[in-house]
This record gives structure tokens, sequence and C-alpha cells, in this order.
């Protein structure tokens, strides 16, 4: 029985685990969408942007471990893509993006649409399948998903107007599809260097990142044999948490003094499954060691005294014979005191008894923490956001993180909360969004609606571009309102309009009741979060670069008060109000 084009195709991304394909259908994508009604293996997931495509795909591949697709139609169709696409790229999320184009004997006439595809998605695509003929079919498509799926990229799938409707002449090449490549340790000689060099120690700290998913017990088991502590990025938040007793937390811009100390004062680093990118934060001068099953990643970042190729799991039980035990203890008893002052102080300050108004953004991300189910899912947007998500929100047990860490575009909250909720409609989805993140992709609260994706949207409403705001005051520049400040709607309403619901809180008694409503609540439900803009998201250890900016930002806001801009005075008072508890 012969098999259309788009029929073939679909047949490969079920053997790759697919079900669901984002985004917006239009001319010469229609067939594609005729294909998916007519198969019961797929569903059509039609969104209000495609950006918001990429990024829910993205997010469907990270929690699943399969494959995310994603489509839109030729010319416009396929570019809004790119933003979300770049987000699974950075994220490491297997992604297959299947676009349109016009037809071959159009090309070259500046035909309506007509634009090079290939050389716009070249940077961001592993892989293209530029179907010029049906029998190209499913060899190229096999290619690109069998890369997608295992190598974790993304990849294109291109279909002309005048192929995607044809029928395959043979799947002669079809075969069955690669799920999961070995995993492997370095040899036995490289081992044994790393082992003498850890020996050597007596203040080893250990750096994991997202390639210690799979690994988290023998990291746990490696930290214990050595005494040693475990910082992480913030992308691995959800694999350790300080509940564990030799986390310690994250160095970095929005680390914590513990961890930021373990990776500074350390005289051996071991970098397990991290392509953490801030050089500034990483130590010269004593022995790096870096293990990551990418060979592009090994010292890119850092100057490395030995690199291991090697899954982080596979090379860290490989390794443990060689290593003696204990000697790192004192050093991480000392930062484990040093974490758990800094928890204490995230406590005061996440505390409801500071009623202060507009209200402090650190209460809504605890008093969430406290409530969301053990196995929720968190989708975290740009911004100061992520800043309250890193200090205040417990990844202990089943709950998963995902956002646009890496890429940092604001606006993937809302969209990755979206393919989260795909991935398990039955699990707890919460998406804390900054205001300025949540406007950029608030047109698909009514996709949640569609599906009946109960979502949980806290939106942190501070009217302003915060963690740009506070960018700009450390280069020393002072605040510029015409650039910053946003003017919103009410949000909880937008939600009731868009057939969810919401509520707007604005005092301190009233969190705790509406983050129970939002959980009782059968709709998709966003809390209308009124906070401070003057709240200072401060780094684990200041520079002095730092405060001279931070400083002559002031002394210029001053002068502008001064000369008549009275929203200064107001803008100080917050900041005072915010830091002074």
């Amino acid at each position: 029985m012969t098999r259309s084009i788009c029929e073939s195709l679909l047949d490969v991304l079920a053997e790759a685990g697919a079900r669901d394909v984002w985004g917006v259908t239009g001319d010469v994508i229609n067939p594609l969408l005729e294909a998916i009604r007519k198969d019961d293996r797929f569903r059509w997931i039609g969104v209000r942007h495609e950006e918001n495509a990429g990024y829910a795909a993205s997010a469907q591949a990270q929690m699943t471990g399969a494959i995310g697709v994603c489509a839109g139609t030729a010319g416009p169709g396929a570019l809004h893509l790119i933003n979300g696409l770049y987000n699974a790229q950075k994220e490491g999320a297997g992604v297959v993006a299947i676009t349109g184009q016009i037809g071959r004997g159009e090309r070259g006439s500046d035909f309506h649409k007509e634009m090079d595809l290939s050389k716009v998605f070249d940077d961001v695509c592993a892989y293209q399948a530029v179907i010029e003929a049906p029998g190209q079919i499913p060899r190229m498509a096999q290619i690109a998903v069998q890369k997608a799926l295992t190598e974790r990229v993304v990849t294109r799938i291109e279909l002309p107007a005048d192929v995607i409707g044809e029928q395959v002449p043979s799947e002669h090449f079809r075969h069955p599809l690669i799920h999961s490549l070995p995993r492997f340790a370095p040899p036995e000689g490289e081992l044994e260097k790393a082992a003498a060099l850890i020996n050597d120690g007596k203040r080893v700290t250990l750096f994991c990142g997202i390639g210690c998913r799979d690994a988290r017990e023998d990291v746990l088991a490696l930290a214990d044999a050595l005494g040693a502590p475990i910082v992480h990025t913030l992308r691995a938040k959800d694999i350790f948490d300080t509940s564990d007793g030799p986390v310690v937390g994250m160095t970095g811009l929005i680390g914590n003094p513990a961890g930021y100390h373990a990776v500074s004062d350390c005289d051996v680093l071991v970098m397990l499954g991290t392509d953490f990118p801030y050089d500034e934060f990483l130590p010269d001068g004593r022995p790096i060691i870096q293990v990551d099953r990418v060979i592009d990643h090994i010292g890119r970042r850092a100057p490395v005294t030995l690199g291991l190729v090697g899954d982080v799991g596979a090379t860290v039980r490989a390794l443990a014979p060689h290593l003696g035990s204990g000697a790192s203890a004192d050093f991480r008893k000392n930062l484990v005191k040093l974490r758990d002052k800094w928890l204490g102080h995230m406590d005061e300050q996440a505390s409801l008894t500071r009623t202060d108004e507009p209200l402090h953004p650190q209460l809504f991300a605890r008093a969430i923490s406290d409530r969301a189910a053990d196995d929720a899912y968190f989708a975290i947007d740009v911004g100061e956001c992520t800043v309250w998500a890193a200090r205040q929100l417990s990844m202990a047990g089943g709950r998963r993180m995902a956002g646009g860490f890496n890429h940092g575009a604001i606006g993937a909250g809302l969209p990755v909360a979206l393919g989260m909720a795909a991935a398990d409609p039955k699990r707890q989805v919460w998406a804390l969004v900054g205001d300025g993140g949540f406007g950029m992709s608030m047109n698909d609260f009514v996709t949640a609606v569609k599906y009946d994706w109960p979502i949980k949207v806290i939106v942190f409403n501070n009217s302003e571009l915060g963690f740009v705001k506070m960018e700009v005051e450390v280069m020393g520049l002072p605040r510029n309102p015409e650039a910053t400040e946003l003017l919103n709607p009410d949000f909880a309403l937008y939600a009731k309009a868009c057939g969810g619901d919401g509520v707007r809180v604005e005092h301190a008694a009233d969190i705790v009741p509406a983050i129970e409503q939002a959980l009782a609540s059968d709709k998709p439900f966003i809390i209308d979060a009124i906070v401070s803009s003057g709240e200072l998201t401060m780094p684990p250890h200041i520079q002095i670069d730092q405060v001279w900016g931070f400083g002559m930002s002031k002394v210029k806001e001053g002068m502008m008060a001064l000369k008549g801009d009275h929203s200064i005075w107001k803008e100080w008072r917050d900041e005072f109000k915010a830091s002074l508890r």
C-alpha cells in the first residue's frame, strides 16, 4: 500500500515517540494537517504564535525524553518558529521542525513568501532535510528524526508546496530507529590521572550540571566518599536540592555565598556534565577536571587540567575505586554552615509577616513552593522571576523545572508550561513569569483554556522590566522609565476573559488563599501578584565595579530628581522599603 509523504513522515515521528505537533496551520502545510486529522496517533495543537510552538515542543521533549515537534507554513510561518527553536537548541532538547516552502518551479522569482529557509535555519539546526522529490521520504525524515532523538538537537524537514501532497514511491530505506546511545567511561589510564589529582586535594568541589540527570545517586555517593560539597547550575536545580546533605547551592549571579565559595576556594574542581558559561565564576591556578560526553564542551569555559570524555554516571562509577575518602570533609562542613545561614536568610525574606506593600515577590515564590505538588512541573521565565525561583523554590522529590535558562529570551514561561501540560496533563504545572515576559506570550493562555489544561500562572507584576532596570543601574546609568516601565492590564480579569480564572493579590494575607484557589481550580488560573519594583537581586559576591556602577546610577538619579523628576523619590522609597528588612 502506498503512503503519502505526510503519512510516511507521521510514521517516522510516531516511532520516535512523538504524539503532538505544535504550530499554526496555513496554505502549504494543510496536507500535513489533513494527515494528522486522520491519524489517531497524533493531535495537532494549534497555538496563537509559532514561537510559542517552538517553546512548547522544546519543553515537551525535555519532560518526556522523546522528541518535540512543531510546524509552520512557508515564509513567515517558518520564521516565527526560530526563537523557540533556539531555546530548544540551547537547552539540549530534541525537536523536529516541519516547515512549508513555495513550489520548486517558483524559486528565484521573488515569489510570494519566498525565502531561503536553509540559510535562515542553518545556525539553529544540526540537520535540514530539504525534500525535493517524494522518493527522499522517509530516508531523509529518518535522518532528521534520528538526530533529534538521540543527539538532542534541532532538525528541520522542509516540504515544498508541489511535493507535500505526493505519494512515496518506495519505503526501501525504512529501518527501526535507535532510541538510546551507549553509556561509556573514559579509559582506565585517564581515570587514574583524575584520581591522582583528586586524591591530592584537601578542598575538592563537585560542580554539577544537567549532564548529571541520570547520575544523581552516583554523584551523591561520590560526594559522600570524598567529603566534598556539591555546587550545581540553575538547570540542575531539579536534580540536586539543598535538602541533600552535600549540596550547598549555586554559584553565578543568582547563586548563594556557599556555592560561590565552594568553587572559588577549592583546590580541585571537578566539573560534571556542565557547560556553565560564566567563566568569571570559575577559578584559575588550580586543577580542574571536566567530565562530559560532548567533547566540544571540554575546556571552552575554563583552563581544564584534565578532560574526561564520558557519561557522568559511568565515569563516576569507574572512578570511585581509585579514590581516597573524606579529605574534604572540613571544607564542606564550613560551607554547609554558610549554606544554612543563607537558607535562614531566604526564610526571613519569604516570611508572610513581611506585609510591606507593594509586596515582596519572595513571599509568593515560597508560598507556592510550600504548597505545590511533590511532582509538580515548574516553567520559569527569564528575568527577576528566575531569581525568586532559584532562591525560593524547592525542587526536592519528583519536581521538574524548565525554561529559557541558556537562551535567555523572556516570554518562554507560559509556552513552556503548555508543553509540560501536554506532556502529562495529570501533573500539576506552575508557570512563574514576570509581567514583561508574560506580555510577550499571553495570547496563548487561551490555548490552555482550549485544551483544558489547568496550569497555574503567577505573574510577578511590578509594572517594570525589573532585571533590565538592575542591569542599567549596575552599568552606572540612571533609570529610564520610557524603556523599562510597563503599562499592564489586570491579568486576573484577562484570565477570566479568556475563559480561565484568576485573582489579583495586593495584600500579604491574601497570598495563601489565592494559591489555594489556584490549586483547587480546574481551569487555567492566573495569580496577578502586585509586587515591589524596588526589590534588589543581589549576587553572592559583589565586585567593586558593580558597587561603583550602582553608586553612579544613584548619583545620576538624584540629579534627575532635583531637576524635577519626582518619580525618582517613589522609586527610592520602594527600594529602601524592599531592602530595609
